[in-house]
């Protein structure tokens, strides 16, 4: 699966490139069946400065998987996820937990559809912990993060209590906040308007157009299409029928199991 090359009128080609996934294969075996299920292979992405790339599929087609692999959340069977982090290129592959920790910290920022924090600590905390552990001072980290809980509509009422009590909606922007509160390098996005209303929906794209103004290289899955294409420089297709049928198959082997 090659990157794909299209037109280039912003110049993408001639800026520096901060990501590159390099011949990456995933497999997930369920061990209950005594099966291995390809998700993707060969998967080729080299991602730029201020550039954002959609990864587009089907559903099932590995989207979501591909994503997580370049957090390193999960680990490819296969290839190299090469990142330039302060000065040096690291393949996420082969780096010692410690250094990937350190990544994540301060090169790569991720938006998950889901709000996973400590119970029982305040919205506001939750936001502006990501700036503190950069090294921003507390009491600016705090105000970044009042500006950007109020961008998203979130009630100051809110921000003293624990996100574990909003709604879905609620929960997405606070973990949007939180993903744009550090000027990540590389910022991977899964869904961040998936439940968000039209009007958060516009916000959302302004930041993220804000990150690519400032040089961030985004890699995104946007099912809403009026989002993706205000967003996004260039498509990578994924998935085929086999991709997505051995996809199935895991979800339909889980729930055997």
């Amino acid at each position: 699966m090659a990157d794909d090359q299209l037109q280039d009128p912003a110049g993408y080609r001639s800026r520096p490139a901060i990501l590159h996934a390099k011949g990456l294969a995933k497999s997930f075996t369920v061990h209950t069946q005594g099966i291995t299920l390809p998700i993707f292979d060969n998967v080729e992405l080299t991602v730029k400065c201020g550039e954002c790339v959609c990864l587009h599929g089907p559903s099932g087609a590995g989207k979501s998987t591909l994503l997580r692999s370049l957090y390193a959340n999960y680990k490819p069977d296969v290839g190299k996820i090469l990142v330039e982090h302060v000065g040096e290129t690291v393949d996420l592959l082969a780096a010692e937990p410690w250094k990937v920790i350190e990544i994540r910290r301060s090169t790569i920022g991720y938006v998950s559809q889901f709000l996973r924090v400590i119970p029982r600590v305040p919205t506001l905390d939750v936001v502006a912990e990501p700036a503190i552990a950069n090294g921003m001072p507390a009491e600016a980290a705090k105000a970044l993060a009042k500006t950007l809980l109020t961008r998203l509509r979130i009630p100051e009422r809110l921000w003293s209590l624990a996100p574990a009590t909003f709604s879905g909606g609620e929960q997405q922007r606070v973990n949007i906040a939180r993903g744009f509160i550090v000027d990540y390098p590389i910022l991977l996005l899964d869904e961040p308007t998936a439940s968000l209303d039209t009007t958060n929906s516009a916000t959302v794209v302004d930041l993220i157009n804000e990150a690519k103004s400032r040089g961030a290289a985004i890699v995104g899955i946007f099912h809403d299409e009026e989002v993706r294409d205000a967003v996004a420089d260039r498509l990578l297709e994924m998935g085929n029928q086999s991709a997505a049928t051995a996809a199935s198959g895991v979800a339909e082997a889980k729930a055997c199991a």
